[in-house]
């Protein structure tokens, strides 16, 4: 595969997920014993279109600021693009847990109106990323490419239009609301459908030491009693 399309399919292959996502969430039909108590198709659209927007705001933004002539003014353009999806995005969550300022929109309605905007944040996104493939190097696309997944792993789950987005400013605004997204996405039960945590590691001998709790593997009477989480 060519350095210069593994960026342009990264992000190709991650609206085709958003769009299959969107389409599974606007299927649902919301019953009145399901207010407040949200819905994970939903819940998995919203967090990953955040989480995508945020990798975009992470990664991609600041490429093509450095590498592109009129990257200022691209970036700049952009932003209302996405700003207005994450508005959108932030109705949707609200509407799902039944609030009282959402009375006046419908779910068809407001599903129409996510999509018209995913439809033209994608197309701003692709003239961004058309113009940094023709003005950047290929090792700096690729590195971008790898940006954006590690971005998307680590992102905040629930948009936030109204907080910076680029620069030093929006960088300390992601870190700083992914462990608050995390938390109330806890609270509220929402699925998020992000990468599940990897299992800790079992304690190594100087750890067994410190904690005071050794273990002998072949000691009969130890077998299965020092198993951590979803081990067997």
């Amino acid at each position: 595969m060519a350095t210069t399309t593994v960026l342009q399919d990264e992000l190709r292959h991650k609206h085709d997920e958003l769009a299959g996502r969107l389409v599974h969430a606007r299927s649902i039909i919301a019953r009145p014993e399901q207010t407040r108590r949200g819905c994970p198709p939903i819940d998995q659209f919203n967090a990953g279109a955040s989480r995508h927007l945020h990798a975009v705001d992470e990664a991609l933004l600041p490429a093509v600021s450095a590498h592109c002539a009129d990257g200022a003014d691209l970036v700049h353009r952009y932003l209302p693009v996405a700003r207005h999806l994450e508005v959108l995005l932030f109705h949707v969550k609200a509407h799902e847990y039944g609030s009282t300022w959402e009375t006046t929109h419908d779910w068809p309605r407001l599903w129409d109106e996510v999509e018209a905007a995913l439809v033209a944040q994608q197309e701003m996104e692709d003239e961004l990323v058309a113009q940094l493939v023709a003005e950047a190097p290929d090792d700096d696309l690729l590195l971008v490419a790898e940006r954006i997944a590690a971005a998307d792993r680590r992102a905040p789950s629930r948009p936030h239009p109204h907080l910076p987005h680029t620069g030093l400013p929006g960088k300390v605004v992601r870190r700083m609301t992914r462990p608050v997204d995390a938390v109330w996405d806890a609270v509220e039960g929402r699925d998020g459908g992000g990468p599940k945590p990897a299992p800790h590691k079992k304690p190594g001998p100087w750890w067994q030491y410190l904690l005071g709790d050794p273990r002998f593997p072949d000691d009969p009477a130890d077998a299965g009693r020092h198993n951590e989480p979803g081990e067997r």
